[in-house]
């Protein structure tokens, strides 16, 4: 178990996963390890008091709440004790709720709670708890009881690792929610991202990521690659606006031997070191246009030439670009090829800017970027004041997620007091308004229209109906408004 652990734990630290899909193997661990039947593993809800799980070995539903103190699970999770419901013997806390919705018939519970492996108390604060049901042959024993309080242990230290840890261990401002390891976001701009995301890394389609600068555009890119078939080897990253024009073409296809003056020995190039895995070609915008009739060779047969080399070489590689240029302009001025610009957008993801993600994901946001500098540079008794938040919701980031992670970065390092006040943001003083907790800069009515619009239907819980009635305007009027491209 303790190699389970340790290689998820790697994958965390390096990669944008699906987290549903890393818990989903330590429950699957669980099971098989308990000689279980069914498992499930849920997490604490802070702002919701609440227990939620999409990570349960139940086919017939998606996601599990429960209230906490609810239940077998809940009862674990408010008394932080382990309970053991065996065969036959009815407990009361036991609920036949997710019995009666699955339509499956629970004989026996061992649940036991996941802790806080980052609290430094006697009694660590609960964040999940970890159960199985139904052991196939006799009863859970003593010795599953220990070997599933560990199990929960290793749970909880990969839980440090990934981007759940702010949600689940500081002061979250929002209730829980899971996605891509290390992507932060649940707006329906983000969720559209990841549909996208998914569904291109179910493929080798080549994909085309765009976006303004700052917006997190090789995460994406990243999450394609970490969420595919090719997840196991490499991905190499070439940034296009980093290299000079003439070193590009040596860079991606490699040289022999003598090819130039210089060339002392052979390169095998930045295509071939990603053999079997995907080749990120970021800022694609920027690739000379001598070159782009040889990328265009290689995307289309896999096949290309190192600079001095008469011989071709063979390669099975995945695509992934990133652009923040306007690539249409660029092919009606001549800039870039038209065939390589339709070969390059398969599968094409937009990635939103910040000020399009809505006031939630920027909280989320801030919540994320605070708990992991706090802990890198030692400061962990360090909050954010309300009006600092608030100047951070009033500023329009030109410089996206980019921009609010070092503008955070840094006033939590230089931060005289243990409280980071608005002027240690060091924020430009642009007009705002605020309007009951909504707070703006000076920005285009229609990006103010539609974040207010979003920013009330967050302050009713996500109804729409109850939005609209407070507002004074038909539910019809607000769908609308929500779906008009930007929004």
């Amino acid at each position: 178990m303790a190699h389970t652990i340790a290689k998820l734990m790697q994958q965390l630290e390096r990669r944008t996963v699906d987290l549903d899909d890393v818990l989903h193997a330590v429950v699957e661990e669980a099971v098989r390890r308990m000689g279980a039947d069914r498992g499930t593993l849920y997490l604490v809800d802070r702002v919701r008091d609440e227990l939620v799980s999409r990570v349960a070995l139940l086919p017939e539903i998606s996601e599990i709440r429960l209230r906490m103190g609810e239940g077998v699970a809940g009862w674990v999770a408010k008394s932080g004790e382990v309970l053991h419901v065996p065969d036959d013997r009815p407990d009361p806390r036991f609920t036949g709720r997710v019995d009666e919705r699955t339509g499956y018939f629970t004989r026996s519970i061992l649940a036991v709670p996941i802790r806080d492996a980052t609290a430094d108390t006697a009694q660590p604060p609960v964040i999940g708890v970890l159960q199985v049901l139904n052991k196939s042959e006799g009863s859970f024993t003593p010795a599953d009881t220990d070997e599933l309080q560990h199990l929960a242990a290793g749970v909880a230290e990969l839980l440090t690792v990934s981007s759940l840890a702010s949600q689940l261990t500081d002061e979250p401002s929002h209730p829980l929610t899971f996605g891509y390891n290390q992507i932060i976001g649940d707006s329906p701009a983000m969720r559209a991202v990841y549909a996208r995301t998914a569904r291109a890394a179910r493929t080798n389609a080549t994909v085309l990521v765009r976006g303004e600068s700052g917006t997190g555009k090789e995460l994406i890119a990243r999450a394609v690659h970490d969420n595919s078939e090719r997840r196991e080897r490499p991905i190499v990253v070439v940034d296009l606006s980093a290299l000079p024009a003439e070193l590009v073409e040596s860079e991606l296809f490699g040289h022999a031997r003598g090819a130039f003056t210089g060339a002392v020995r052979t390169s095998e190039g930045r295509v071939a070191q990603a053999e079997g895995g995907t080749l990120f070609l970021d800022e694609i915008g920027e690739l000379p246009p001598s070159l782009q009739a040889k990328l265009l060779r290689l995307l289309q047969s896999r096949t290309f030439h190192p600079v001095g080399s008469s011989t071709a070489r063979t390669v099975d590689v995945r695509f992934v670009c990133a652009t923040h240029r306007d690539l249409e302009q660029m092919v009606q001025t001549g800039a870039f090829r038209e065939d390589l610009y339709y070969r390059i957008r398969v599968v094409e993801i937009e990635v939103p800017p910040l000020r399009a993600r809505g006031h939630t994901d920027l909280d989320r946001l801030i919540d994320h970027f605070l708990f992991a500098f706090r802990r890198r540079h030692g400061r962990l008794g360090v909050r954010l004041a309300p009006e600092a938040r608030a100047r951070l919701h009033a500023h329009a980031w030109p410089g996206n997620v980019r921009e609010l992670e070092n503008r955070l970065e840094s006033a939590l390092i230089l931060a005289p007091t243990s409280t980071i006040q608005a002027a240690d943001l060091r924020l430009d003083a642009t007009p705002g308004v605020s309007v009951g907790g909504f707070q703006t800069g000076l920005r285009p009515l229609r990006e103010v229209e539609r974040d207010y619009l979003q920013w009330a239907v967050e302050q009713h819980q996500g109804n729409r109906s109850a939005t609209a009635r407070a507002l004074g305007i038909g539910r019809n009027t607000l769908l609308r408004k929500l779906r008009e491209p930007g929004s």
